[in-house]
């Protein structure tokens, strides 16, 4: 959407209302492009697996009672999980997208929907072309229905009919999209488990960056990040949902889109402006050291059930 709708990342195109849907709909099929031919070609020699890793928050209703509010939260997730992992795991883009973008096409007088569609044969050929699920995940947001006045300029942000809502009591120690809402984690991996038929997954993505420089390296409000998102992990497990693996994000403060070298996610404080660029351990260094010696809580007090 960035990269195709909006243009605010590279390759920087203006392409309302299409543009996203268009990009998405190649990267799914050379996605299982690909996956056939490590099946075909590599998989009897190396035994290896191809997956496909999709980003993707939580959506909660505002109000759990109002049918409303529940059917707005479910487009949230299949606007941005769905989109990838429904052509992978069911054949398909979720109902609701199509319906949803196929209305809005006819309403602006368009002769096809502006989110593409898939032949029989590519639906079947894409179908099932991932071993194993990657998420990133990063926050969560309450979502509520909200109807756009008719737009010529729909876009994939409205095409939804959704808004999201964020509790002023989350803590926001990151940027001013990343709230710490661990709850919702365990939520997403449970839809995925349920939606998906209880694909393996790795968790690819998961951590906070800073609103400002973290000069002293006391970085307590990471840690209570990583402490509340890894144990609702651990309740997914006990859920019975197919975690197998956990990537923090990330080892080294680095370059993030266009935000540069000014949002750091890193375990270690990298200093951009000295030419050697060295690297110094933030406080989570040593906590996060702990998790993966201990392959979860050290101490399980700690750790609410």
């Amino acid at each position: 959407e960035k990269g195709y709708e909006t243009g605010e990342h590279a390759p920087g195109l203006k392409l309302g209302g299409c543009g996203a849907y268009k990009a998405a709909h190649h990267i799914i099929k050379t996605h299982a492009t690909v996956w056939h031919s490590y099946n075909n070609t590599w998989r009897s020699e190396q035994q290896g697996m191809v997956g496909i890793s999709l980003t993707s928050g939580w959506g909660e209703p505002v109000d759990p009672h109002s049918q409303t509010d529940r059917d707005a939260a479910e487009r949230y997730i299949q606007f941005h999980l769905g989109w990838f992992a429904n052509p992978i795991y069911r054949g398909d883009y979720p109902e609701i997208m199509k319906n949803y973008v196929g209305r809005k096409s006819t309403q602006q007088g368009l002769g096809t929907s502006r989110l593409p569609t898939f032949s029989v044969q590519e639906k079947t050929y894409i179908k099932g072309t991932s071993d194993f699920l990657g998420i990133g995940h990063f926050t969560t947001r309450y979502v509520i229905q909200k109807s756009f006045p008719f737009l010529h300029a729909s876009s994939y942000h409205t095409d939804c009919d959704l808004a999201e809502l964020v509790d002023p009591k989350w803590p926001a120690p990151g940027p001013k999209w990343l709230y710490s809402v661990p709850w919702g984690f365990r939520r997403l991996l449970n839809f995925i488990k349920t939606q998906y038929g209880n694909p393996l997954i790795y968790v690819t993505e998961n951590g906070v960056s800073e609103k400002v420089q973290c000069t002293q390296l006391c970085d307590e409000w990471r840690i209570e990040y990583l402490k509340g998102y890894i144990n609702e992990i651990l309740k997914a497990l006990n859920d019975g949902v197919n975690v197998k693996g956990y990537t923090a994000w990330s080892l080294l403060d680095k370059f993030e889109w266009n935000k540069g070298f000014s949002e750091r996610f890193g375990f270690y404080h990298t200093d951009f402006k000295n030419k050697n660029k060295p690297r110094y351990p933030k406080a989570s260094v040593d906590y996060y050291k702990k998790i993966i010696r201990a392959n979860g809580f050290p101490n399980p007090r700690e750790v609410m059930s």
